[in-house]
């Protein structure tokens, strides 16, 4: 393995560990003293500010891309995203994020590439994909059966994943370095809510304890805003956009368990069969990525 793909493959595994503690923290915040407004808010505000000396050098308009790719990736990337993670978060269950996004990005990703740039998935990655889609449908039909507003908080999930999807294969050729394309991202989302701020006001914001603040800002802000953007648009950058959204095989099982021990959510049988399949379907087409790519680098 080339250390340009080692380093790749450790941003992916970063981003997939920040990612599911940001799925298990919003589910949290959204349901106890913080709404998404005020979760958007430190998940948007915090990483701009860090980030605003990149942004003077990089500007809110970056040299090469074109507005279309900007709007793309402010909107999958950026505030849009958020905001659908966060309003679906209060009515899914913690777990049903981890496989809702998981499995919903290589998906959404799998099919964007093809559309976009001819590359089509092979059989193998084909078969994981539809371990995917299995578990997607297992547990989403039972969601609607169910219970409506979890049926909801999925719809939303998914929309979020096609979003996703949709920044990855925008990123990819960008131009833009990791930090850069995070101090854009963040700062037009910061002022995409500003309006909104200033009209509704965050009024939870005051009234939470200042210690679950003080989290949130550190998780939504720094953790999530800042380094697990980076990491995965170092991922994208190293190993492709297809390839770095298929690594997430981690997350599926990370939130389902994590939810159980952190947020007491019940282990249901039908949840962790979804969980398994998604998980597996991820790794499945993952390694059929990373074998698909080989013949092509020794050319």
């Amino acid at each position: 393995m080339s250390r340009n793909s080692l380093l790749g493959l450790l941003a992916a595994l970063s981003a997939a560990l920040i990612g599911s503690g940001w799925q298990l923290l919003s589910r949290h915040g959204v349901t106890t003293t913080l709404g998404p407004l005020e979760l958007a808010l430190l998940r948007y505000g915090v990483p701009a500010l860090v980030l605003l000396p990149m942004l003077c050098r990089v500007g809110l308009r970056p040299a090469g891309v074109s507005t279309a790719r900007l709007a793309l990736l402010v909107l999958g990337g950026g505030l849009p995203f958020g905001l659908l993670v966060l309003a679906g978060a209060r009515w899914a269950p913690a777990a049903h994020i981890g496989i809702f996004m998981a499995g919903s990005v290589p998906l959404f990703t799998a099919l964007g590439a093809w559309a976009a740039v001819g590359e089509a998935p092979g059989r193998m990655r084909w078969a994981g994909l539809g371990l995917v889609a299995c578990g997607l449908v297992l547990l989403g039909v039972h969601s609607l059966l169910a219970d409506g507003a979890s049926g909801r908080g999925d719809a939303l999930l998914v929309l979020a994943g096609l979003l996703w999807a949709l920044y990855s294969l925008a990123f990819r050729d960008s131009g833009l370095t990791p930090w850069q394309g995070a101090a854009v991202v963040n700062a037009w989302s910061s002022l995409l809510l500003l309006p909104v701020v200033v009209l509704v006001g965050v009024p939870r914001l005051w009234r939470a304890p200042w210690s679950d603040v003080a989290v949130q800002a550190a998780g939504q802000g720094v953790m999530a805003g800042l380094l697990g953007l980076v990491a995965y648009m170092a991922a994208i950058a190293r190993l492709g956009a297809a390839r770095a959204s298929l690594s997430a095989a981690l997350v599926p099982p990370l939130t389902v368990l994590g939810a159980a021990w952190l947020l007491r959510e019940p282990l249901e049988a039908r949840t962790l069969l979804a969980c398994g399949l998604v998980a597996l379907g991820v790794a499945v087409a993952a390694r059929a990525g990373v074998v698909a790519v080989r013949p092509a680098r020794s050319r």
